[in-house]
């Protein structure tokens, strides 16, 4: 008894002494906050083999994806009115406490450029599968546009002021309970009026909970800052959505030398292309030249290979 009364005395020595650090809230600039708007077809062509992918490189999103495969089973397999198992298992995924914050921290900071999305980013396959699942959750609860929502942070102070323009840059669980936001030892607490986030109680890691998700993309006013001592409580209203990203994984782009092999991509690019003539078998390609020595063109869904003019410059792949 005595041993456990020093312990838990410690416990709290360490809590009460650890460093609260402060930080901006902002539009959080290096987030990958792609939409998928107008690729999503494209891109659930792209999963199993992106998925296989993915597991290969990803050893803890290959450990968990069985793991709330079995959990969604017990749960009863619940779909509707997402529009697959795949959207529901992401979503028990991502909220799983084991990897929610490993693949939040990704997640903020996919985005730096496209190359670090494309090549260093290894949940393509679950952030889109949130992104799509939100979607649907919130086109199947037309009639409520907006939730009021709450978060509790322990250990990061936010600054912001009343105005700042501001997003979380991450898919931010949240809560309809204000009480379970509230929790002791929190030093910051957000009031966010979310109208993109969605309700996710009936196929989160705990059902039991009332949680709403918050998408990467979804832009805040900062409408109030309370400060407490060292706590302080900041009040958000959602104003829309913004995107620095869109179908990133279906529009590819490398400077490309002869032979080179683009990454995820089955295709194999022989050449380059100038701002003269396209080689031998671009006509079975839908081309469009861009500014400067771009060209965009859509792969045939089967894949294959082709010859590009000599020259230099930057060549697109849009991927269907």
């Amino acid at each position: 008894m005595a041993l456990l009364a020093l312990t838990l005395a410690l416990l709290t020595i360490t809590v009460a002494t650890m460093t609260i650090e402060e930080k901006p809230l902002d539009m959080a600039p290096e987030s990958f906050d792609d939409q998928y708007q107008g690729c999503g077809p494209a891109m659930k062509a792209e999963l199993p083999a992106l998925n296989h992918s993915e597991f290969h490189d990803n050893p803890s999103f290959a450990d968990m994806w069985p793991v709330s495969v079995e959990r969604w089973k017990y749960q009863g397999s619940p779909v509707s009115p997402l529009s697959s198992p795949d959207q529901a298992i992401a979503i028990m995924t991502a909220t799983n406490l084991d990897l929610y914050e490993y693949f939040n921290e990704e997640v903020r900071e996919a985005g730096r450029s496209a190359q670090e999305y494309r090549y260093n980013f290894h949940y393509k396959t679950l952030h889109f599968l949130l992104t799509d699942a939100l979607a649907t959750l919130r086109d199947a609860h037309k009639g409520q546009k907006c939730h009021l929502v709450f978060r509790g942070v322990y250990y990061l102070r936010y600054k912001a002021k009343p105005g700042d323009i501001v997003r979380f840059g991450h898919f931010m669980s949240s809560t309809l309970n204000k009480t379970v936001a509230e929790r002791s030892g929190i030093t910051t607490l957000f009031k966010v009026q979310t109208c993109h986030g969605a309700d996710i109680q009936a196929f989160g890691d705990n059902p039991d909970k009332d949680d709403v998700l918050i998408p990467p993309f979804e832009k805040f006013k900062v409408t109030k800052v309370i400060e407490k001592g060292e706590k302080v409580e900041i009040h958000l209203d959602s104003i829309g959505t913004y995107s620095k990203y869109n179908c990133e994984m279906t529009l590819l782009s490398w400077e490309v030398g002869p032979g080179a092999h683009l990454g995820p991509s089955i295709l194999t690019i022989l050449g380059f292309w100038d701002s003269g003539s396209c080689g031998s078998g671009i006509a079975h390609w839908r081309a469009a030249v861009r500014a400067g020595n771009q060209l965009q063109f859509r792969v045939p869904p089967a894949g294959g290979s082709t010859s590009l003019a000599r020259g230099s410059g930057m060549v697109w792949m849009e991927r269907p």
